[in-house]
């Protein structure tokens, strides 16, 4: 399987969001990448509800949501309503994991599990043949363009060995610092998507950045 690409529009540009988003679906990228944050779980704010319906409303590609949020199940029916496929949580953020991963999947999405680049890869064991994805965190969440921790490369390693022992499906998505030769790395450990923000963004020709990326593999 070739690598799954998931723009981060984080980094897009919020005044012409339109644009972007018409970019990416122009291009070789296989999902939206939608990261929610709360200022409380992690020291930032971003999308709300009326954002994510309206990239839905534009986009052609799955949408590859990512709570950065305290809290949230609550929430799961209305980030399905707003057009999320793929609902991934933090494992730090849920007292009831596996609940929470249950109630995603009863409606209607696939499930994901974040880790936060502290948090070993050993506390999915009794969760990971319910996961669609497990999202390794390769700089700390909250803020784009921060530098790769190169220990990410280890534990995408390791997920992979967890998965195949497991007879789980999952698959293995990295994010954070992304760029052509991180990712190289990230795909030999196992990755099965990178999720490339600033790298993407930030280039004179993101549409070829984006080919770049899924040329890696």
């Amino acid at each position: 399987m070739s690598i799954l690409i998931s723009p981060s529009v984080l980094s897009c540009d919020f005044a012409n969001i339109q644009r972007d988003v018409e970019m990416i679906n122009k291009s070789n990228a296989d999902w939206f990448h939608i990261d929610v944050m709360d200022g409380v779980f992690v020291p930032n704010i971003s999308f709300g509800f009326p954002v994510l319906s309206a990239i839905a409303k534009h986009a052609t590609k799955p949408l590859d949501v990512h709570l950065m949020i305290a809290n949230p199940d609550p929430y799961i029916l209305d980030f399905k309503k707003a057009g999320a496929d793929m609902l991934t949580v933090h494992y730090e953020a849920c007292t009831h994991l596996h609940r929470t991963i249950q109630a995603i999947k009863d409606a209607g999405m696939k499930a994901g599990v974040a880790l936060n680049p502290h948090t070993p890869v050993d506390v999915l064991q009794d969760v990971i043949a319910d996961l669609d994805l497990v999202l390794i965190m390769s700089v700390n969440p909250g803020f784009g363009g921060q530098k790769f921790i190169k220990n990410a490369i280890f534990k995408v390693a390791q997920v992979k060995n967890l998965i195949h022992r497991r007879g789980s499906r999952a698959l293995v998505e990295v994010d954070g610092g992304i760029n052509l030769e991180t990712g190289l790395e990230l795909i030999k450990a196992g990755a099965d998507a990178l999720v490339a923000g600033s790298f993407v963004f930030n280039s004179e020709n993101p549409i070829q950045t984006i080919a770049d990326l899924k040329a890696l593999s």
